[in-house]
């Protein structure tokens, strides 16, 4: 399928200060799959080098990590030719070999002349830890699960999609589309974006096929936690992954350690949590004690809220029923709200914002998330259904007067005093106007 990181990849290929590239995410956000669309459609030939599928290659990184010598010795071990400007090497499940890892860094220093990418489960977790990790010797693109807009894509869905990219104010759509849109951001609700799960949907409709891949996920995520996660800390990530479904549930978001059992105290989990997040599979959203610029300085350490990298998971997690997500007449009213406020988190963060935050007045206002843009803060609060009431909007706009405010709800685009609703489905293109 495509994926409109693609246009990222071909402008990373084609750059003067190009550096080994390396693609991170989560476990099957689809990484392989795109660098081996980039090398069908991109180069003239492709190689991907499989580190835990083939233990004997880590054998040629041992010794020699000159660009050169690696190469000639990959292309003796597979019998190929590699040819420098014309060729694609991909090192997948990179993370199995460190020694390919560290030859990043020469690749970038000595070999810029081959066109290197790599991929990896859990490489984020060497990112923040920056062990063995080529610091500022590689190009980094962070992949995540299909969006909606890339959803609409996969569906071939190609004149809504380029109709809903084409907006450029904030004027409400045609009810028709609008509708429409609608009714395909719940079926993202329940599918969502992984593209396994969104590949088994376009290929059979089948929900119950696609339940049964977003199960198999979960449990593979699960299994990285035995395989990868230090032996003391692999109980409590678990604990935490299997306690974010009972927190969204809850009427107030903020993680409570107490929901994952009675003694639970936030000392004991903090590196836990810390694993999910570094490992790209959960996001989190920070409470703050004021709205100023910078965000993460305001940021109160002990306030937060969790939410899933994907909201299909998050409904094979909570065991979502299709009907209640595809065949209620309120929108996302299902399972008090988490439904809308994940995929609102999701939506931010494709449209490039690198961390969530949200703000609370001594429990009698939140406003679900807070965003910055060139300096400004802008309040965004998510309601589930059509309902226009404001009160924590308001009490924040009384409080600090900004510029812009925002409510994502399943209402149509429109700008409502100095209030602009954007619908779920748009999220993703926030802020439209250039005003912003």
């Amino acid at each position: 399928m495509d994926r409109l990181y693609l246009n990222q990849l071909i402008a990373w290929k084609d750059a003067d200060d190009r550096k080994p590239l390396v693609l991170l995410g989560a476990r099957q956000v689809g990484k392989t799959h795109l660098l081996e669309m980039l090398g069908k459609e991109y180069f003239e030939d492709f190689i991907i080098i499989n580190f835990e599928e083939n233990q004997d290659v880590h054998s040629l990184f041992d010794s020699n990590l000159n660009p050169d010598a690696i190469i000639k010795a990959l292309c003796a071990f597979y019998n190929i030719t590699i040819q420098p400007t014309k060729t694609l090497v991909i090192f997948d499940e990179i993370q199995e070999c460190p020694r390919a890892l560290t030859s990043l860094k020469y690749f970038c220093e000595k070999g810029r002349q081959y066109y290197i990418a790599a991929a990896g489960s859990l490489l984020g977790l060497k990112v923040n830890s920056q062990s063995g990790f080529p610091v500022g010797k590689v190009n980094l693109i962070r992949l995540l699960p299909m969006s909606f807009l890339e959803f609409l894509k996969a569906l071939n869905k190609n004149q809504l999609l380029e109709y809903l990219q084409s907006i450029d104010s904030l004027s409400p759509l045609p009810e028709a589309l609008h509708l429409q849109s609608l009714e395909l951001l719940r079926l993202y609700t329940y599918v969502g974006g992984m593209p396994e799960a969104v590949k088994k949907y376009r290929d059979t409709d089948n929900l119950i096929e696609v339940r049964q891949i977003q199960n198999d996920i979960v449990k593979a995520y699960e299994f990285d936690f035995a395989k990868h996660a230090e032996k003391n800390q692999i109980a409590k990530i678990t604990e935490v992954w299997h306690s974010i479904p009972q927190q969204l549930a809850k009427e107030n978001k903020k993680f409570i350690f107490s929901v994952i059992k009675n003694s639970a105290r936030a000392r004991e989990y903090e590196a836990a949590i810390q694993w999910l997040i570094d490992a790209g599979i959960v996001y989190r959203c920070s409470n703050i004690t004021a709205p100023k610029i910078p965000l993460p300085a305001y940021t109160d350490g002990n306030a937060f809220k969790i939410y899933l990298l994907d909201i299909g998971l998050l409904g094979a997690m909570s065991d979502l029923s299709s009907r209640a997500v595809l065949e209620t007449n309120h929108l996302f009213s299902e399972f008090k709200g988490a439904l809308i406020e994940n995929i609102v988190a999701q939506q931010l963060i494709a449209s490039g914002q690198k961390s969530l935050h949200y703000w609370t007045s001594s429990n009698m206002a939140e406003v679900d998330f807070i965003t910055s843009i060139e300096s400004m803060l802008i309040p965004i609060e998510t309601k589930s259904g059509k309902s226009s009431k404001k009160k924590s909007l308001l009490v924040y706009m009384n409080n600090y007067k900004p510029d812009i405010t925002v409510r994502a709800s399943p209402m149509n685009l429109k700008q409502d005093g100095n209030i602009s609703n954007y619908p779920i489905y748009l999220l993703e293109r926030f802020p439209i106007t250039t005003s912003i």
